[in-house]
Formats: structure tokens, sequence, C-alpha cells
């Protein structure tokens, strides 16, 4: 998938906005990528959620997103996530040595609950409030990428996600830009992907 324009592949950082589809056309005509990123023949490395936000890569370099998505690579991928009610340190435990999502046992997970909220933008649809039910924040980190693998993860230890954002991919930080909005990866920073799967 290497950029037919300049012969140099491309590599983009975006923070996708909630309700945006990880692709660029849609038969049902929902938000996509082209919504928000007019370059022409990159494409996700991997995926996030329709109701997922923050960070997706995309890249015109096939072998670069193929091993960047790959199981086999465990490369991490770091995520704030919104959850119901504040977890124990057992469901935490669980979270971090694995639970079992259809049949299957997730890898282990890095987790910490955040003692305070992290600086995020509003969201276009706020998350459902219930006043009686407080919400924390944890912050995740996985290296494998199952379907829904998050809200599957906390809801198996009682804790329904709320609101996910992608905040890095191995040495990858989504740093300051606002939803919808998108930079170039400098040249250190493609390198330091391309270490990853060494």
């Amino acid at each position: 998938m290497t950029s037919r324009s300049s012969g140099t592949p491309q590599h983009i950082v975006l923070n996708k906005p909630y309700g945006v589809l990880s692709k660029f056309t849609d038969s049902a005509d929902r938000p996509t990528l082209a919504d928000y990123v007019g370059v022409p023949h990159v494409y996700p490395a991997g995926r996030l959620d329709m109701d997922s936000e923050g960070l997706l890569l995309l890249t015109s370099d096939g072998g670069l997103a193929a091993r960047l998505t790959s199981p086999s690579f465990k490369v991490p991928k770091v995520y704030w996530v919104q959850v119901e009610r504040i977890p124990d340190e057992s469901a935490l435990l669980r979270l971090r040595t694995g639970v079992q999502i259809k049949g299957r046992w997730t890898r282990p997970a890095k987790v910490q609950l955040l003692t305070e909220e992290p600086l995020v933008h509003s969201r276009s649809v706020p998350i459902r409030v219930r006043k009686s039910v407080p919400t924390a924040w944890l912050r995740m980190e996985i290296a494998e990428g199952l379907n829904r693998q998050i809200r599957r993860m906390t809801a198996q230890v009682g804790h329904p996600t709320l609101r996910i954002i992608r905040v890095a991919i191995g040495t990858i930080q989504l740093g300051r830009l606002l939803p919808g909005e998108w930079r170039v990866l400098g040249l250190g920073e493609v390198q330091q992907l391309q270490e990853l799967h060494k």
C-alpha cells in the first residue's frame, strides 16, 4: 500500500472522534475517516470501534500496518477508560491477570486506577450518567486487539465501560490533537514504530 503519489510511505496520527467509523467509505452514509483525512492511499493500522475515540494510526505502508496489528508482535496500546463505579483491588487484579471472553482468556493487562480524572475533551454525545452511580477512570495497556476487548473485560469484572479513549500505540502518543485533528508522524516516530516489531 505504498503511496503512488510520491513513492514514500505516509504515516498519520488522527484523533478519531466518537461516532466515526474506522474506514473511508460506508454504504449507510455514516461518518467515516474521509470526513477528516484527505490524504490519498492511507489506511488504518487496526481500528477503533465507532463508539471509541482517540489515536488511530493511518499508513500507506501495508507491511507496517500488518505488523502493528498482528497479535504475535504484542505492540502495546494504552487507553483511558471510564467505567461505572470504583473498581476495588479484586477487580483490578482480575483485569491484570486476564479474564475469559467468549471461551478464551485475555492476556494480562497493565491496569491503573487513576486518582484524578484525565483532561479529556467533551464528547459529541455525552455519556449516560446516573446520579446514584459514581464513575472512575482507568489507564489500561493491552497488547492484543480482540473485538470490543476492553468493554468486555470491564463488564466481566462488574464495571461497564462508559467511554474509551486510546492515547498511545507503542511510542506514538495522541498528545494535544483535538477530536478530528491529525498530524504527520516525524521520521524519528516512524523509526520507533519500526523498531517495535524487530
